[in-house]
């Protein structure tokens, strides 16, 4: 496959050092999950919002208070609770009673990273308080739009096992989050080692990213971005990204399939994939890496396979297989 690259050599490769020394440094703190790790890094370099799911204890607050830390950035984090109002997340005018004039108080949303724990927790009106922050990058407050301070990234986790008390996140706004990432339970030595290190010479079970060295800035951040907008993508592989969601709409046991933003999250992943790899182009293997993590959840599967056991993930791994990848 021949390409054309606009990246200088020397700017890839110091993107390529940045990436890799932010991998190690969220390895300090977090034990193992190397792809739930990556795909975090991929969303970064793509400027979206990720989904995550897991049970409860397997890190996700850590790991993303350790990818806040890398790059020096702010953390903010609410905590979703049935009672939780949209002024909570965005912020509300308030009346000085000294000066006589309305001041904003601006919401937790002000910040480079945040994290929505347990986003399902609360309705969906306070759900889409973050619709516009996801999509637009700002908060309308009074009528007065507030832009963000870039980077911004939303970090959303969610428990699939306890339902009670939840309210399902509606289509258009999982349709906002880039990826999807589910986190499992590690393996014997990886948890070994994890039980070992949070139970050495520490006190208690506080979240400890204390060993994470701020690597880089976050307007660095935004000139990584940047280069992953610039990986080449061949006519080829946007071709590949395109057939692999169309052919969710019409599959065998889909009920409903991906709209066109699953083509276009593909793609913008698929670029953040090959910067990770060290390259300046795409590939189709790049695309069918990340193709789970962008499609899972922009597709439901009919109710009568859902009652057999299938998952949007095996739905997924059957049609990757079928789907033909370009080979020239």
């Amino acid at each position: 496959m021949t390409v054309r690259s606009s990246i200088p050599a020397e700017s890839l490769a110091q993107a390529v050092q940045a990436l890799t020394a932010m991998r190690a440094e969220i390895a300090k703190a977090m034990v193992g999950q190397a792809d739930v790790v990556e795909q975090a890094l991929v969303a970064l370099l793509a400027g979206g919002h990720v989904l995550i799911e897991g049970v409860p204890g397997l890190g996700k607050t850590l790991l993303v208070r350790a990818l806040a830390r890398t790059f020096d950035g702010h953390f903010g984090r609410i905590q979703f609770t049935p009672d939780l109002m949209p002024a909570d997340v965005t912020g509300h005018t308030l009346y000085d009673q000294g000066t006589r004039q309305f001041t904003t108080r601006r919401g937790p949303v002000f910040t480079n990273i945040l994290l929505a724990d347990e986003i399902n927790r609360a309705p969906a009106k306070t759900q889409a308080a973050l619709l516009e922050v996801m999509q637009e990058g700002q908060v309308t407050i009074e009528g007065e739009p507030h832009p963000l301070t870039l980077p911004f990234m939303v970090l959303a986790t969610q428990n699939p096992i306890e339902q009670e008390g939840t309210y399902a996140l509606p289509e258009a706004q999982l349709d906002r989050f880039l990826l999807k990432i589910r986190m499992d339970y590690p393996p014997a030595d990886e948890e070994a080692q994890m039980v070992k290190r949070v139970t050495t010479g520490h006190v208690g079970e506080r979240l400890n990213v204390d060993a994470v060295a701020p690597l880089i800035k976050p307007s660095t951040v935004l000139s990584l971005q940047s280069i992953a907008a610039a990986v080449v993508v061949d006519d080829h592989v946007t071709d590949y990204a395109v057939r692999i969601v169309r052919a969710t709409r019409t599959w065998n046991g889909v009920a409903m399939g991906c709209g066109p933003r699953g083509g276009i999250a593909l793609v913008r992943a698929a670029r953040a994939m090959a910067l990770l790899a060290g390259r300046d182009f795409a590939t189709p293997d790049d695309v069918k890496r990340i193709a789970p993590a962008a499609l899972r959840h922009r597709m439901l599967p009919a109710p009568e396979l859902e009652i057999e056991g299938h998952t949007s993930d095996s739905i997924l791994k059957s049609l990757l297989g079928q789907v033909e990848a370009p080979r020239t």
